[in-house]
């Protein structure tokens, strides 16, 4: 990457959000004013803080046709398409870059009970994507929010609320991978015909470290936006990512609002043995509008396993009267039942009627649990209780997913950097980056120097600023 196409890590100046993404019926810059910094244009004359050479594509950012946008901008070569559609990719550049002769304990064995956003991690912790792209990751099942849009009942649009609240958090399964930390101005933005949605995020702070990000529907049916501040401390046999912030769904037909934060996510035996991940915490998504709730408890492992990705909740009127029952498993799938049918077959389970789940696999307690934590053995997929109703399944992984850090379909595509690309993003996006790209061509020596080097850029700024008492300016 030349002089002229340099990622910049961080702006101080820009043009208002709705030069690029603006809906013909609402003020999308009213809604973000709180939320997302605007950030897609730039004035190069007018740049301060972290811009250290001068770029000739910032003067002149193109804008978004949003009657024919094709998720690039208006100008360059148009990506391939089939029946209208753009076409993405189906695989990476370069397959995963192994971990199996890296030493994790020389760094780690410092960290204990530290948060780790401010520690360095070596190139291999991570996987190519940036965190504004884990974030956008939320996007994959969006049709649950389509749907929701549609239904009449208020009840039947919680319950798809609900399944896209444990679908956002179905992609991390398997991915141990540390997403790149993003730099102070860093953006994202991605436009999805084919979905029916754009979406946008930036990093507003980086100490504490804060992604916020924003996203409409392309038929002005939803808005979703928030901000997370992921909080992560090594425990010495695991690493915890609690994703504070707030996140707001808001259903524009209905005039409805639901909010609820994601589940605490752990990665264990990151010293040593096999690594595997768990979800666990209480999600409560509120509808402020009538005051019913959904409680889901996303179960931690447990004794054997048993409970391994499990997800259990129920819907409840603002009176607490329980109205549907939801269960699954984060990893799989989502089911709903009525709360009578629910309780008498949980009745029949526990009298030990035939239909109960089948008893776990003891193996997994054999290992050393001073040494490790053991791998607990999957247990039988959910067992559907009859009349239930399915709201939710994952979608497939492709074949060759093991050999591309775990991604999904969706997730391969959100690092494409296609032909004209580069003459209508921002400089900022995350796509642009030089480490991230790196990681996946294959080149880990040019990921990692040039991760070093942006850091260092960043750490520079910032003592810069310090000097001449300085904020940091998102606008």
């Amino acid at each position: 990457m030349n002089g002229e196409e340099e990622f910049f890590d961080a702006v101080t100046a820009c043009n208002p959000f709705t030069q690029r993404c603006v809906s013909p019926r609402r003020d999308v810059s009213m809604i973000v004013s709180d939320v997302l910094p605007c950030f897609l244009g730039f004035d190069s004359e007018n740049s301060s803080g972290e811009f250290s050479e001068a770029d000739p594509r910032v003067a002149g950012v193109m804008r978004v046709d949003t009657g024919r946008s094709n998720g690039i901008g208006k100008v360059g070569e148009r990506p391939p398409r089939e029946n209208g559609i753009q076409k993405h990719r189906t695989s990476l550049p370069a397959p995963m870059f192994t971990r199996s002769d890296f030493s994790v304990w020389s760094i780690l064995k410092k960290c204990i009970g530290l948060e780790l956003s401010k520690i360095t991690m070596p190139i291999a912790f991570n996987e190519p994507l940036s965190f504004l792209q884990r974030i956008t990751e939320y996007m994959e099942h969006v049709y649950l929010i389509h749907r929701a849009s549609c239904q009449p009942q208020a009840l039947e649009r919680m319950q798809c609320v609900a399944a896209f609240a444990v679908s956002a958090v179905a992609s991390q399964w398997e991915r141990t991978g540390k997403p790149f930390n993003p730099l102070l101005g860093e953006t994202y933005e991605l436009i999805r015909e084919d979905l029916g949605f754009r979406f946008i995020s930036e990093q507003v702070s980086h100490h504490p470290p804060i992604s916020a990000f924003y996203s409409e529907g392309l038929n002005q049916d939803f808005l979703f936006h928030g901000s997370i501040y992921p909080k992560l401390k090594f425990w010495g046999k695991s690493v915890e990512a609690e994703p504070r912030g707030t996140i707001t769904l808001e259903l524009l037909k209905h005039n409805e609002a639901y909010t609820w934060t994601n589940p605490t996510c752990c990665v264990h035996n990151v010293i040593i043995g096999k690594l595997w991940i768990e979800q666990y915490g209480t999600v409560e998504i509120l509808n402020h509008r009538t005051g019913d709730k959904c409680v889901l408890h996303f179960k931690p492992c447990g004794l054997f396993g048993k409970e391994l990705h499990k997800v259990e909740g129920h819907i409840q009127d603002k009176n607490k009267k329980k109205l549907f029952m939801i269960y699954g498993k984060w990893t799989e799938c989502l089911w709903g039942i009525d709360p009578a049918a629910y309780e008498s077959y949980k009745k029949r389970e526990r009298r030990g009627d035939p239909l109960s789940k089948a008893q776990p696999d003891d193996s997994s307690q054999k290992a050393d649990g001073d040494v490790l934590d053991a791998v607990p053995e999957a247990q039988e997929t959910v067992h559907v209780i009859p009349g239930s109703k399915l709201l939710w399944r994952v979608n497939t992984r492709p074949p060759n997913s093991a050999q591309m850090y775990n991604f999904t379909s969706f997730t391969v595509s959100l690092n494409e950097l296609q032909s004209g690309m580069e003459k209508t993003l921002a400089p900022t996006d995350c796509r642009l980056r030089p480490d991230i790209r790196g990681m996946e061509n294959g080149d880990m020596d040019l990921a990692s120097q040039e991760k070093e080097r942006l850091e260092e850029k960043q750490r520079e700024a910032r003592r810069e600023r310090a000097t001449q008492e300085a904020e940091w300016q998102t606008r």
